[in-house]
């Protein structure tokens, strides 16, 4: 359930601070919701799939604490980065 580097690059392009960013909080969250959006749509198809559903309660986790990190640096960041991405917070 990973997504395709075409669609990690589109993303890291999106969501980048400076020219040559690809770590910063923003873009790991956004790739990170991308993929909890991908394993969403794979478990309306395979309800019992338990393996993975562990996965993506460590991504929900993960991301969690990225979002919480860049709410304490900067709350205009955090709010933009929500309402671009659709999250409800």
């Amino acid at each position: 359930m990973s997504i395709s580097s075409e669609m990690k690059s589109e993303l890291i392009n999106e969501y980048k601070r400076a020219e040559r960013d690809t770590g910063s909080p923003e873009v790991q969250v956004a790739i990170m919701s991308s993929r909890i959006r991908a394993l969403t749509e794979h478990f309306q198809e395979h309800k019992k799939d338990d393996h993975s559903r562990r996965g993506l309660f460590k991504l929900i986790a993960q991301r969690r604490k990225l979002l919480d990190y860049v709410k304490a640096k900067d709350e205009t960041r955090y709010q933009t980065l929500i309402n671009k991405l659709g999250l409800r917070r």
